[in-house]
């Protein structure tokens, strides 16, 4: 049996976690389920102790298909913008902000008077504006850490609290291109020592403590590997890697994301990059998607009709699909209507006007991602419900003039496994 490296995946359902060997090849795989966050109004919340079971409980499962002793190092990747306080000895002082928590409206006014407009931490949703809220609650004086989800479950594993990876850093104030935490958080009154060191994606933390070791069977010298957000991890996950190679999910949004020399930042626009090694990600993310076509067909329509696409046959049908108005990317139009009309009394002509649609917003995102100093892609891998779908596949791929290429894998806890392998090297 070879070396095993393992890649935990924390979602909003679930913990997804992965063995692969150093070719690449799964060995194994696990899940195990998450309840819903609380909700009450902006406020989005989670008891981080509900994520330690399930990593627990699927990391037993993964463990007792493969063989323990033969794991090398693990990564964990993690929801973008979760955030939770603990002390010293990392004991949450109270729930998870998840990544959704918009109660922050106050402090993300703040963070716009103070922040680069460029920066990726406006908003309310962000991990710093989650921060600044987190520092005025009672009952923080023992804080110590500030930790994003893959953080926490990392510290857990290792012992080593206050680390943390710089795309999880991105959100909170982090500045990717200068590799530090920046002058203008102190004028928020940030508590600086509570910031985790950012360290790149990959790199070594440390090793399993010894009661992880004893509980799960790990070898001591297992390593736990700093790890990434959840949609870097799938990103990683699809193989693209090289300047101008892209990935597009197609899911209930439509999401774009093409490696880059240089970093791309338009908050306008929604477009952010993370690093990767010395190249960039950068991506954004439009309104439209599956959610529109769910208004108007289930899936077993959506099934019948998908064999009677006609991809090339274009139906002339000049929509801007969305689910509701507003747009952020590649137009930021928050008053943009849906344009979904006239509707032809074909259903498949009109499923089709919307695929071509979606295609033609994803070839604008492309486009506005070149004028803002992207390459354009070279390929795309599709990723998401979308991407079973070889007609839609062959109407984009015409549209936008480059070879659609397939992503064998797409789960976020492989690309977190490729992480674990990168830090045994």
């Amino acid at each position: 049996m070879p070396a095993l490296y393992i890649g935990i995946d924390l979602g909003t359902s679930g913990c997804r976690a992965i063995a692969i060997d150093a070719d690449g090849k799964v060995h194994g795989h696990s899940t195990a389920s998450l309840p819903a966050p609380q909700r009450q109004a902006e406020a989005v919340e989670q008891d981080p102790q509900l994520w330690w079971q399930a990593v627990r409980d699927a990391l037993h499962d993964l463990l007792n298909t493969v063989p323990a002793q033969q794991v090398r190092a693990m990564a964990v990747d993690g929801t973008s913008a979760t955030l939770l306080l603990t002390d010293a000895d990392g004991i949450p002082l109270g729930p998870a902000l998840m990544y959704n928590d918009a109660r922050g409206k106050a402090e993300a006014a703040l963070i716009a008077a103070s922040a680069p407009p460029d920066g990726a931490a406006h908003g309310a949703t962000s991990a710093l504006a989650k921060l600044l809220y987190l520092q005025q609650q009672p009952g923080m004086a023992h804080a110590r850490h500030a930790l994003h989800q893959a953080d926490w479950i990392a510290g857990k594993l290792s012992g080593h609290f206050g680390v943390s990876d710089e795309n999880n850093c991105l959100k909170l104030g982090y500045d990717a291109v200068r590799r530090t935490w920046p002058e203008w958080l102190d004028s928020l009154g940030v508590r600086r020592e509570w910031l985790p060191e950012a360290l790149p994606p990959g790199t070594p933390i440390g090793t399993v403590t010894a009661g992880i070791s004893r509980e799960f069977g790990l070898p001591p010298a297992t390593r736990i590997v700093a790890g990434t957000t959840d949609s870097i991890a799938a990103f990683l996950a699809t193989g693209a890697c090289a300047p101008g190679e892209a990935v597009t999910s197609l899911g209930s949004t439509l999401v774009l994301k093409i490696v880059s020399p240089q970093p791309v930042f338009a908050p306008a626009y929604g477009i952010y990059s993370h690093r990767l090694g010395d190249l960039w990600l950068a991506g954004g993310a439009s309104n439209s998607g599956g959610a529109v076509l769910r208004q108007f067909f289930d899936q077993q329509q959506i099934d019948a009709m998908t064999p009677l696409l006609q991809p090339d046959q274009p139906t002339g049908l000049d929509y801007y699909p969305l689910p509701a108005p507003g747009e952020r990317f590649p137009e930021c139009d928050p008053t943009l209507a849906p344009r979904l009309t006239p509707r032809p009394p074909d259903d498949v002509r009109f499923f089709q006007g919307i695929l071509e649609g979606i295609a033609r917003i994803e070839k604008q995102g492309y486009q506005r991602l070149t004028e803002l100093g992207a390459p354009y892609p070279l390929s795309i891998r599709t990723t998401g419900g979308g991407a079973v779908n070889t007609a839609w596949t062959r109407l984009r791929g015409s549209l936008l003039g480059v070879p659609m290429l397939e992503a064998p894998q797409q789960d976020a806890a492989y690309g977190a496994a490729l992480l674990a392998c990168r830090g045994s090297i």
